[in-house]
């Protein structure tokens, strides 16, 4: 034990300041057991750590540990809660629990025998939690640590402190909220640098590195994450980096289910859960009619999940309207329903139509536009930047 209190104390006392995430406003901290879901590199550690500077800077009672740590491969995270409490411990925060065999038996069980401990724990996002553990149903609250917002990226590199906006509020009032933001900065000088390398927050500290590491990142999934949870054959590997390489050099498009299982010789099933386990793993979007997202069904269009990702995979495929329209289903998604249109672009909420474009595009009845390179709009015109100040 003592030895986790000192790794905890020295990664607290070695942590610059950090980008402030606005989920640490918005997760319901009172639960006993919290869940922070999120893509490899995109801060979960950070994140947590965060959240212990926070609230609890100089208090033995609350602890970090890394389930990485050999010791956990001879030690069970019960024994460990139940000395932990003993000590006088409150709250437990445990690090990559997809790394633990048994976490979820073991996690009910801290739950039962331990009402006193709260424990927050990150994981994979393609860890299916409740899915196959239908006894934390009701007792987990889970959270989805995204990238960064533009207005998070916007606000570290100004130090501005720029507010999240409702939906409501943007397709309501966007010409004043735009004018008080533009009086402050000119968002189209950071939007292009954002779209190419501000999603992830790792290009604070190594901005020359934040290609290769993306692309280490998304490896990553590729090799561990998704077959270690999926149980894919290291064999078949090659067939799931060749379906992600064409996704990202032919997005935004209708797939052809039999020419994609053609072209990386495997069943049309096959592909259709490759499809379901890239978009798991945040590496993809896939856009349904009516939101009927049933797993054998066909999307009516593949996105990559964000801009970065278009740059880092396939740099030759970031034309603007690809990038526009990533962005926009990217950033208003997160706490928006997205689902296609059959005379718009997006439909938002089973209600709002959008079309995404440039600087001349105009919205037609009863629709709206999100226009790139314009500062502001004017009725149903709304700028497209703007959109990315939903969270």
């Amino acid at each position: 034990m003592e030895f986790f209190q000192y790794i905890h104390r020295t990664l607290l006392d070695s942590t610059y300041p950090a980008i402030s995430r606005e989920l640490l406003n918005t997760i319901d901290w009172s639960k006993q057991l919290i869940c922070i879901k999120g893509f490899r590199g995109v801060g979960k550690t950070t994140f947590l750590l965060e959240y212990l500077k926070k609230n609890y800077p100089d208090d033995n009672s609350a602890l970090y540990v890394n389930l990485n740590n050999f010791y956990f491969t001879n030690r069970t995270i019960f024994s460990f809660a139940d000395e932990f409490i003993k000590k006088g411990g409150k709250v437990l925060l445990l690090d990559q629990i997809q790394k633990y065999p048994n976490w979820s038996k073991e996690l009910k069980e801290c739950h039962e025998k331990l009402p006193a401990l709260q424990i927050i724990f990150s994981s994979s996002p393609v860890l299916r939690i409740t899915e196959e553990n239908t006894a934390l149903k009701k007792i987990l609250k889970i959270s989805h640590l995204e990238g960064l917002s533009f207005r998070e990226y916007v606000n570290h590199v100004t130090s501005n402190r720029f507010p999240v906006y409702s939906f409501h509020d943007i397709i309501k009032h966007h010409e004043e909220i735009a004018r008080n933001i533009v009086t402050k900065i000119r968002p189209l000088a950071y939007f292009e640098e954002y779209l190419k390398s501000g999603y992830y927050p790792y290009f604070i500290d190594n901005p020359n590195f934040y290609t290769n590491s993306l692309l280490k990142h998304i490896n990553l999934a590729l090799e561990i994450d998704i077959p270690y949870i999926y149980q894919i054959e290291l064999k078949y590997l090659p067939k799931l980096r060749k379906l992600l390489h064409i996704i990202a050099s032919e997005t935004p498009f209708s797939p052809n289910v039999s020419k994609l299982a053609a072209y990386i010789h495997t069943s049309r099933a096959t592909v259709m859960n490759y499809l379901r386990y890239l978009k798991n793993a945040k590496l993809i979007h896939l856009l349904y009619l009516n939101g009927d997202e049933s797993d054998m069904k066909k999307p009516v269009k593949v996105y990559m999940h964000n801009t970065n990702l278009l740059y880092a995979i396939t740099p030759g495929n970031t034309e603007k309207l690809n990038l526009r329209q990533t962005f926009f289903y990217n950033q208003t998604g997160y706490t928006q329903t997205i689902t296609a249109s059959e005379t718009a672009d997006f439909l938002v909420n089973n209600q709002h139509q959008f079309i995404i474009g440039g600087h001349n595009t105009e919205p037609g009845r009863d629709q709206f536009a999100a226009a790139d390179m314009i500062e502001s709009g004017k009725g149903n015109k709304i700028p497209l930047w703007l959109f990315g100040f939903l969270y």
